[in-house]
């Protein structure tokens, strides 16, 4: 039986989702999954046996999302700085995640009828040295074309540029902080952070989370909302700019000529966007090349 789908909704918890779903629901949640060392201690259990439990609770909570219509979750597994932990308890994350996400990535072919997709995100710092000089190479390639470097293309750059950004992001322990997780595409996000331990989250936690950011709603869609206009226009006013540049060298009056001017203006669009979409396509390249001689050693 799925890992996710085990188990249903009881009947008050189907009748609060319904409540729930008839406001504004988040498409992508993201959690920070922290407090199963500390819910360990409290237990009197070993470290192993809370890591364990907080890996049973993502599996309940992958399930209430998917009753609750959230098709996209994104969690923060591990970090660098977990490295930094005892070697026994590193092994033993790793042991299970290993488990875990085996069965995740076994499942997801059935899953995916159901809209669910499996993603492993990783920093930029670790990606390879090719990739990251593909990347240097282009930022110095653009220095005579400074309207392709823009916040745009910066989205596509990331490994979650197939995804949209986390309408919500929950933080569990009562830590308030984010761990520098998702710090991009969570600007225009609603954080919560709660505190009870992530061994112990609950629908109703859940519940409490969907209902904050369904207070906020409003509020967060006007900012993005403004954030993009902002950026639309910052971007149509480097390109008026380049194209003022462009008639003044061609002996223009700096008002131009309308048509020439409109001409301009759709081939440096045009030019950007080809441009832009052949680095994109040769970083893609370059991604899948990496991961492929990753698995190939791995196998």
């Amino acid at each position: 039986m799925s890992w996710i789908r085990e188990g249903e909704l009881t009947i008050i918890e189907r009748f609060c989702a319904n409540i729930i779903k008839a406001g504004p629901m988040p498409k992508h949640v993201a959690f920070i999954m922290d407090g199963n060392r500390r819910y360990a201690q409290k237990c009197h259990v070993e470290r192993q046996q809370g890591h364990s439990q907080g890996f049973d609770k993502l599996a309940q909570t992958l399930r209430w999302c998917l009753n609750l219509g959230i098709r996209e979750v994104t969690v923060y597994a591990f970090s660098i700085e977990n490295f930094k932990r005892s070697k026994e308890e590193v092994d033993g994350l790793m042991d299970l995640a290993r488990q875990k996400f085996s069965r995740l990535l076994e499942e997801q072919e059935s899953l995916k009828k159901h809209g669910v997709c499996i993603r492993v995100l990783g920093d930029l710092p670790l990606l390879p040295l090719d990739i990251q000089e593909l990347i240097a190479q282009a930022v110095l390639a653009t220095r005579n074309y400074n309207n392709d470097v823009s916040e745009s293309l910066l989205d596509k750059c990331l490994y979650t540029n197939n995804s949209p950004d986390p309408d919500l992001l929950i933080r569990t322990s009562g830590e308030v902080r984010l761990s520098d997780f998702l710090l991009w595409q969570t600007s225009h996000s609603c954080l919560v952070f709660q505190s009870v331990l992530w061994p112990e989250y609950s629908f109703w936690n859940l519940c409490e989370a969907i209902l904050r950011f369904q207070m906020n709603y409003s509020a967060l869609q006007k900012a993005r909302d403004s954030y993009m206009e902002e950026r639309r226009r910052q971007q149509m006013e480097r390109d008026q700019a380049y194209v003022t540049k462009k008639l003044q060298q061609e002996g223009f009056a700096s008002h131009g000529d309308s048509r020439r001017r409109r001409t301009l203006l759709q081939k440096c669009t045009a030019m950007r966007e080809e441009r832009i979409q052949g680095f994109l396509q040769a970083l893609e390249h370059k991604r899948a090349d990496f991961f492929e001689r990753l698995c190939t050693v791995s196998a």
